[in-house]
């Protein structure tokens, strides 16, 4: 027996199906898309005095103070017990940290690991330490491990299934050039996290940290703004 299925049908299904997803992934991800050509996102580690802002309340207060206001705030790449950063770490294209390619254990080391960075014609790019190479042309760059999707492919050191769960979040680049931030509400494997990427269109992933992570999303009603870091990524605008 053959069955017709009209267009409303089929587009009613869809929908469904994408109110499914939608709701599916609200519960498990916050996510933050940034469009450099609009906003201004930098990456920070220390004040005016050379201190650490170390928590986002610290650099939300001290932005506040300078007339911005800080519409998104999330941790960055790895850090050292100083506080310091893990591996490379350039801020207006001053390198205050060198690249880290030393082999070791930890999630840091889990290779391929990687650079996020921005070009000073604000381009955001995301490469695996190996191919990263510093022309002089980099505002902001921060190191971290490992590679969540490299080439639109899951790092094969990722399995499904996997029990190693913890509450993680990374940054990726969109198909259209926007920056991807998400921060998993739930503790969640490295796979399942990576998928969430590859599945939204990213062909490079990078994780920044796990169970110590936090961000601060106003529009969203989320509102974490403790911690002790190294860097932090900070969008701004103008009060």
């Amino acid at each position: 027996m053959k069955v017709k299925i009209g267009f409303v049908t089929l587009a009613m299904v869809f929908f469904v199906l994408f109110i499914n997803a939608k709701i599916y992934s609200d519960a498990l991800f916050l996510s933050y898309t940034v469009d450099l050509k609009k906003q201004d996102l930098k990456l920070f580690w220390k004040d005016d005095k050379n201190q650490n802002f170390g928590s986002i309340e610290n650099l939300k207060l001290i932005l506040e103070k300078k007339g911005l206001e800080l519409d998104f705030a999330m941790n960055g790449g790895m850090y050292k017990q100083d506080n310091s950063p893990q591996g490379l770490y350039i801020e207006n294209q001053k390198i205050l940290s060198p690249l880290d390619t030393t082999t070791a254990t930890g999630n840091f080391y889990l290779k391929p690991n990687g650079v996020f960075y921005i070009t000073t014609e604000n381009i955001p790019k995301i490469c695996t330490t190996e191919k990263f190479t510093n022309d002089g042309k980099i505002k902001y760059a921060t190191q971290s491990g490992p590679m969540l999707v490299i080439d639109n492919e899951i790092h094969p050191a990722f399995k499904k299934g996997s029990m190693n769960v913890n509450i993680r979040n990374g940054v990726g680049i969109l198909p259209n050039g926007k920056v991807l931030f998400v921060l998993s509400k739930k503790e969640i494997n490295f796979y399942d996290f990576a998928k969430y990427f590859k599945d939204l269109g990213c062909r490079n992933a990078l994780y920044l940290d796990g169970f110590v992570s936090r961000a601060y999303v106003p529009s969203e009603n989320w509102i974490q703004t403790d911690g002790n870091f190294g860097v932090l990524f900070a969008v701004t605008t103008k009060k």
